[in-house]
């Protein structure tokens, strides 16, 4: 066993860009050197709203490749994901394109659940916020599921790809609803109620375990044999593993397409007040509870900039919009991040409009202004969320800490701490990439003897000081 460190490759997927990550580690420093970054999103098939897996897969095995070439020395590669998609096998065979969780043919699923099982029911079994995309309601509305051997989630689908291997790693079952809250085991009373067959329903696996080994036609491509190791392999998961709770009352916010708002506690709590509030008990790294709340996040930004640049015909720039909007003032409208109508691909400045059209607000006249809207309407969810965990859990919350690529957004720092009326501490962007590297070093002796989830967290710190926002910045 190394105790001075290595190096490990991390696949880090999120809902709109992908990217491989080479960590290096030490027992004083964690250092990430990006070797791909690719984007992907939904394609829409004559069935529906689908994820490219053979452009997906293609660019996993060509960022390994390249993390090889840089480092021969890699000890293994952990993956991890967004949640709640999967894939579905009869034998070796991938029973079609997984599914988009923003496809339509959820909502059939929603009812086809709650027929058998009202919604209390199953929180009282899972712990599950309410999102009509969770993974059991997606398995209602699909026809393929009485065809299929096996069921894998997205990061469990890419380990059978390298190394033939049939899990379901922990934390991301935890969101598909079949978990049971109260010891993280497969509900399979659940599971036939909802007319799902346990049979499909994969051996359980748990962050730092050892897996298997890339093999065959994986191997050849990547040119290498890695072992593959377990991590947080729901991306919030391996996220919240590397922020760095400064005290006992942090809140996190782990910010990308979406806002996962909430904190970390040892047991899941599924009072009426926790399922009313829209909370959901998720498994973390070394058994604990990511109790937290889905905020939308930056989807609403990068959507309306998607929608003005194919206006345009050209990118819009960013850091200058944004550096524009935070000259304005903070006293603009606001509109529901969450409001339903938002969830879609689409025009997203036509439907914020409308929104705002509604609570007789005036709709923002410029790019800049539309963008300081959004912004200031993330942070208000955010705020909200923040207080509402705050309530039902009785935490005393004396800060947030903000890390994925919103920790970059100065003006959503900003406006979150002066919303919050805490000070939020941004950073690192690469939480979930780091997480996944840390339990990677973990499981490899590289840390020392007995390291705990603590002790990778001040790693983090140590090697990516944050950066502190007061709620005063800004007024």
């Amino acid at each position: 066993m190394n105790h001075t460190g290595g190096a490990v490759a991390a696949v880090d997927l999120g809902a709109t860009s992908g990217r491989v990550m080479i960590g290096r580690v030490t027992p004083a420093r964690v250092a990430l050197e990006p070797v791909a970054r690719f984007p992907h999103g939904p394609v829409r098939r004559g069935d529906g709203l689908h994820w490219d897996w053979g452009a997906l897969a293609a660019h996993v095995l060509d960022g390994l490749a390249e993390a090889v070439r840089r480092e021969p020395s890699l000890a293994s590669v952990g993956i991890d994901s967004w949640a709640v998609d999967y894939g579905l096998l009869r034998g070796d065979e991938l029973l079609g394109e997984p599914f988009h969780y923003r496809d339509e043919r959820t909502g059939r699923g929603v009812e086809r659940v709650h027929e058998r099982l009202p919604f209390p029911a199953l929180h009282a079994r899972n712990g599950l916020q309410f999102l009509p995309f969770t993974t059991l309601y997606q398995l209602a509305a699909d026809p393929l599921v009485a065809q299929a051997d096996t069921l894998l989630l997205i990061p469990d689908l890419l380990a059978h790809l390298l190394a033939e291997v049939r899990v379901a790693e922990r934390t991301n079952a935890s969101t598909t609803g079949l978990l049971r809250a109260d010891g993280g085991a497969w509900d399979t009373e659940l599971a036939e109620a909802v007319g799902v067959s346990p049979a499909i329903l994969p051996r359980l696996a748990d962050p730092g375990d050892r897996i298997g080994a890339v093999t065959g036609e994986a191997a050849r491509r990547i040119g290498a044999t890695l072992p593959v190791v377990a991590v947080g392999s729901h991306d919030t998961a391996s996220a919240v593993a590397a922020v760095p709770l400064s005290s006992p009352g942090s809140a996190y916010i782990s910010c990308g397409t979406w806002g996962l708002v909430g904190v970390e506690l040892t047991a899941p709590v599924q009072t009426d007040a926790a399922r009313d509030a829209g909370f959901t008990n998720e498994r973390g790294v070394d058994g604990r509870i990511r109790f937290l709340r889905n905020v939308a996040g930056l989807w609403l930004l990068s959507e309306a900039v998607r929608t003005w640049e194919a206006q345009d015909g050209a990118s819009v720039d960013l850091p200058a919009l944004l550096a524009e909007a935070e000259s304005l003032p903070a006293t603009g409208p606001l509109f529901d991040a969450n409001h339903p109508s938002l969830a879609a691909p689409g025009d997203m400045p036509a439907r914020i409009a409308v929104l705002l059209r509604e609570a007789d607000h005036t709709v923002p006249a410029t790019r800049a202004a539309f963008a300081r809207c959004i912004v200031e309407s993330i942070a208000a969810a955010f705020a909200e969320a923040v207080a509402s965990v705050a309530r039902v859990t009785g935490c005393a919350i004396d800060r947030v800490h903000l890390v994925g690529g919103g920790s970059l957004n100065r003006l959503l720092c900003r406006a979150t701490a002066r919303r919050t009326g805490l000070p939020v501490f941004a950073g690192p962007v690469e939480a979930t990439a780091l997480g996944n590297v840390l339990v990677q070093a973990r499981a490899h002796g590289w840390l020392g003897a007995g390291a705990t989830l603590e002790d990778l967290r001040t790693l983090v710190a140590a090697s990516f000081p944050p950066v502190r926002f007061d709620p005063e910045e800004g007024r």
